[in-house]
């Protein structure tokens, strides 16, 4: 009995340890396996070094694949229509203000209005002259009896120079009665030269037009009381011409010269109104250093005085290099472009640009026309960096 349960707890020792060395043996083989991972994703994680070339002439290659490909080009020169643009007020090319003439008084009737067409001397409004109207009727009455004075003058000088060859009257009434004669006519005159005034006055009641020319403006109406104190009662566009008055720098002021023809295209308007300078300031403000070319431009209803617009005024032609827009770079220093060099290096090049075109961006300064260009991907370069370059012509 005893040596049975001497076998039975040998049998549990022996069990017991076989069971610990299984769990040991579980334990290393999961402490191997975890290294064996962590090696494996060291490998994968860390840098490939790049594999050392067979020969000398495969690393030179290899190098240039690397290289980053930007198309340059070289932009010769080219025909580029030099233009100068402004803006500024479109108004009368002669302004011609329109007030009261004569001595006023009350306005009947006002036979006109803005946006129509006038002849010279043609009635814009009337003014009452009942009164002056009575008055020269008073002068021709006036008249009347002067002449009536005038022929009983003439009589008498008559029948004195018929009585004088006989004796009845002497030399000296015959001269009193011719000089009574002459007076009597020269009253005549006076009467005339007065009626004459009169009338005048009286036709400069009315407002008459200047001269042929587009009504603007109106400030009168019927029953007003005018005078030459009223002010502007029309404005008029002497034989509708209308002008755009353009505000333009100094510089390019000196770039033109009258005659040259421009293109006007009012605000919110599609249209565009072909005109031509007639004066060009001679003066130039010292503050703004500015001064104004008026373009003069036919008439059209479309245009308005007052309005504002904008000037495409033709300078001329030159010839320059040419770039697209993608090959011009800007930054705080001001534009500039990258020049392809020596050994394929690119290099930061200033530029002065010209007129802008449906060609591109004309080039004043800092490239000629042989200069090899990167057109685009400037942003992505930097001075003296060496790039594959593809040429495009």
């Amino acid at each position: 009995m005893a040596d049975t349960n001497y076998e039975t707890s040998d049998r549990y020792l022996i069990d017991d340890s076989d069971a610990r060395r299984s769990r040991r043996r579980w334990i290393i083989v999961g402490v191997a396996a975890i290294v064996v991972v962590l090696l494996l994703a060291f490998a994968l994680m860390r840098p490939h070094k790049a594999a050392t070339p067979a020969t000398g002439a495969a690393a030179p290659q290899q190098q240039g694949d690397q290289l980053p490909p930007v198309t340059v080009m070289a932009p010769g020169n080219d025909t580029v229509d030099r233009t100068i643009t402004g803006t500024g007020s479109l108004a009368a090319r002669v302004d011609m203000p329109v007030g009261i003439a004569g001595e006023g008084g009350r306005v009947t009737a006002v036979l006109v209005q803005p946006g129509q067409w006038v002849n010279a001397g043609q009635v814009l409004a009337t003014v009452d002259r009942s009164v002056q109207a009575q008055t020269a009727n008073s002068l021709a009455a006036q008249i009347s009896v002067a002449q009536a004075d005038a022929k009983i003058a003439q009589s008498n000088v008559d029948r004195a120079q018929a009585l004088v060859g006989r004796g009845f009257i002497s030399k000296a009434d015959l001269e009193t009665k011719i000089a009574t004669r002459d007076a009597a006519i020269a009253r005549v005159r006076v009467a005339q030269a007065q009626l004459a005034q009169q009338r005048a006055a009286n036709g400069r009641l009315d407002i008459r037009a200047p001269a042929s020319g587009l009504v603007l403006t109106r400030s009168v109406e019927p029953g007003q009381i005018v005078s030459p104190g009223s002010g502007v009662l029309f404005r008029m566009a002497q034989g509708g011409e209308f002008e755009l008055r353009a505000e333009l720098s100094e510089s390019d002021l000196q770039q033109l010269s009258v005659g040259q023809r421009a293109d006007v295209t009012p605000v919110g308007s599609d249209r565009s109104f072909k005109g031509a300078i007639w004066q060009i300031s001679p003066v130039i403000d010292p503050q703004s250093r500015r001064g104004t070319a008026r373009i003069a431009i036919p008439y059209d209803k479309a245009l308005r005085p007052g309005g504002f617009a904008s000037a495409t005024i033709a300078a001329g032609a030159s010839t320059a290099p040419v770039l697209p827009n993608s090959a011009i770079q800007t930054d705080a220093q001001g534009n500039f472009v990258y020049v392809l060099g020596k050994d394929d290096r690119v290099h930061r090049t200033k530029v002065t640009v010209g007129e802008v075109s449906d060609k591109g961006v004309a080039i004043t300064s800092g490239i000629g026309p042989n200069d090899r260009v990167v057109l685009s991907a400037g942003a992505f370069l930097s001075d003296n960096q060496k790039i594959k370059p593809i040429l495009r012509k």
